[in-house]
Formats: C-alpha cells, sequence, structure tokens
C-alpha cells in the first residue's frame, strides 16, 4: 500500500521522495538538454528575443514545455526529451523555409504591418480591428518623445507588435491631441459636443484626433470623423 500523504512533509517538499544522489541526475540531465537545445536553436539560427517571429515564438513555447520534464522527472527518458525537441525545431526550421519563399503564406501565418497613425489622426478602426486601445497606443508613442499627434507623420504597427513611428520634419509648426502627460496623471480640458464655446478655442478628438477650430460662441458639433462627442483642448 501506498504510504499516507504527509502535508508540510518539509522533506518532500525541499528534496522529494527520491533519494538524494538523484539530484546530482538532475543537473546532469538539465547539461545534457540544455546543451542540446542550445546546439539545435543555434542551427536554426534564432534572433534575438525582442526580434522574435511569431514561428519563433511558438518554437520558444514548444521548447519550453519539452526540456523541462526531462530535467527532473526520473521516469522521462532523455532520448525521448531529445527526440520531441528535434521534431519541434525541424517543423520550425521547415515552416521559416516555406514562409520565407511564400509571401501569402508567410502574411497569413506572421501577419501584415497595420497603419494607425495618419497625419496626426488616428485610423480608429484600425486600431478595433488589433484590439489596441489609446492607451497602449500613446503609451508607445511616448516612449519614441511624441508629445502630441500633431508631430505623427505616420505610426505603424509591426509584425512583432512594436510600432514605428515617422514625424513631420518641423513638428512645431502642427498642433494635435495632446498625449503628454498622461491623461490619468493630468487630464486636459473636456468639451462634449452640443456645448458652447465662450472664447476661440481649437480641440481635438478623444477618439480619432481629428482637430477643429471654433469660434467664441460655436457650438461643439460630434466629430466629423468617426461621430464621437468628447473633445480635448489643445494649445
Amino acid at each position: 500500500m501506498n504510504e499516507p500523504f504527509v502535508a508540510f512533509d518539509l522533506g518532500r517538499m525541499m528534496i522529494g521522495d527520491e533519494p538524494p544522489l538523484f539530484l546530482l541526475e538532475i543537473a546532469l540531465r538539465t547539461l545534457i538538454i540544455y546543451a542540446y537545445t542550445l546546439f539545435l536553436i543555434r542551427w536554426i539560427g534564432s534572433r534575438s528575443i525582442g526580434q522574435l517571429s511569431l514561428v519563433e515564438f511558438l518554437l520558444v513555447i514548444a521548447l519550453g514545455s519539452a526540456v523541462g520534464d526531462a530535467m527532473f522527472y526520473p521516469d522521462v527518458p532523455l532520448v525521448h526529451c531529445m527526440v520531441v525537441i528535434t521534431v519541434v525545431v525541424l517543423l520550425d526550421k521547415s515552416l521559416s523555409y516555406i514562409v520565407a519563399r511564400n509571401r501569402k503564406l508567410e502574411d497569413v501565418i506572421e501577419g501584415v504591418s497595420v497603419e494607425v497613425v495618419r497625419d496626426g489622426a488616428i485610423l480608429w478602426e484600425a486600431l478595433k480591428r488589433l484590439n489596441v486601445g489609446h492607451d497602449e497606443l500613446f503609451e508607445q508613442l511616448r516612449l519614441k518623445q511624441v508629445r502630441h499627434l500633431g508631430q505623427v507623420r505616420a505610426a505603424y504597427f509591426e509584425t512583432n507588435g512594436l510600432l514605428s513611428v515617422f514625424t513631420f520634419d518641423e513638428p512645431s509648426t502642427r498642433q494635435g491631441l495632446l498625449i503628454e502627460p498622461p491623461w490619468d496623471v493630468s487630464k486636459p480640458t473636456q468639451f462634449r459636443s452640443g456645448s458652447a464655446v465662450r472664447e476661440k478655442r481649437r480641440l481635438a478628438c478623444v477618439q480619432c484626433a481629428e482637430v477643429l477650430k471654433l469660434s467664441p460662441g460655436e457650438m461643439v458639433p460630434p466629430c466629423p470623423r468617426c461621430g464621437a462627442e468628447l473633445w480635448h483642448e489643445i494649445h
């Protein structure tokens, strides 16, 4: 019969039920699997982590699942683990070879770059398709030293999830939706459609960043570009 399970057994928690010598076997297993996996990764020529493609990211997940069990489970033979790792790497290598020679398949698997800002205005339909919120977009723009969207000529979400930003040569001559400081730190003055302005105002749509100039006494309309009703004042 199996021995009864004892909760909070420090010996079981720290060392386990295997003999202490098995710790040396774990070290040897880890060394073998690590060296073999490193050899295969070097063979496929994987790029740095910040440049991983979708296929390579899948490879990392698959390898992580495959190599872990063989390192410390005594009933998992190393050869079985090596077979799994080899098959995963060969699949990755074959798929990368095919994708590199088939543009349509590359677009399906890796995705395509998507324009999300054009001439200081947000292409919010593109953002919705990407399931990207304004906060994430603004955060990445601020990381590129962008203070307001009037500086941005174009911005693209690349297939690796990073944002490429291209600014105008003279951004100081343009105005746009202010994103610095972040709105949860200091929110600009807001106006809703239907309200009247008492003095000359320049507003930017919160949803698409469309810029609107209003004269004293003029009513704030819904955004003519996207229909949103909330505006921020810009200077």
